[in-house]
């Protein structure tokens, strides 16, 4: 009995492996879950940042989405240094890698979102068109953030323990 249980379960992990749920489980796992919970509170600060200083104080499109990051970088970086990837370093490669993932990402996510976002949007105001551009931006920045977080920033060999 316990060798044909042993068996039945082996087969269904081989057929789990043969679906997308065996990837699916290795992709979203606790990591892609805590990091999800952090990105709400980043977003929650930098995004009020942003709206706030492009309509209230009228800053720029550039000006706005650039104090958005770097308020919500900073909250973004502790938050996932000990809560979302636990790193204990004290490394000083660990915040310059930090500083260059966020970077690369800003310019990456919001440099293709306002040209994509502004032609579709052609004959709204200026004022839509730069809002529409800096929600998309923060949409490609959350997923090209997380890969650099993830594999470059905080890599580690093992984050399934």
């Amino acid at each position: 009995m316990i060798d044909r249980q042993m068996y039945k379960s082996y087969n269904m992990e081989k057929d789990e492996e043969s679906t997308g749920k065996y990837v699916m489980k290795k992709v979203i796992d606790w990591v892609t879950i805590k990091f999800l919970v952090v990105g709400v509170i980043n977003t929650m600060v930098g995004t009020s940042v942003m709206f706030i200083c492009y309509n209230v104080f009228h800053a720029g499109y550039w000006t706005a989405s650039a104090l958005n990051y770097i308020i919500g970088s900073i909250v973004s970086f502790f938050l996932n240094k000990y809560f979302t990837f636990k790193s204990g370093k004290k490394s000083a490669a660990e915040v310059v890698r930090f500083i260059l993932n966020i970077t690369v990402c800003y310019v990456l996510a919001y440099g293709i979102a306002k040209p994509c976002v502004h032609s579709i949007l052609d004959g709204y105001s200026l004022t839509v068109r730069d809002n529409a551009a800096m929600l998309a931006g923060m949409c490609l920045f959350v997923g090209l953030n997380y890969v650099g977080q993830r594999y470059i920033v905080f890599r580690q060999r093992d984050y399934y323990n």
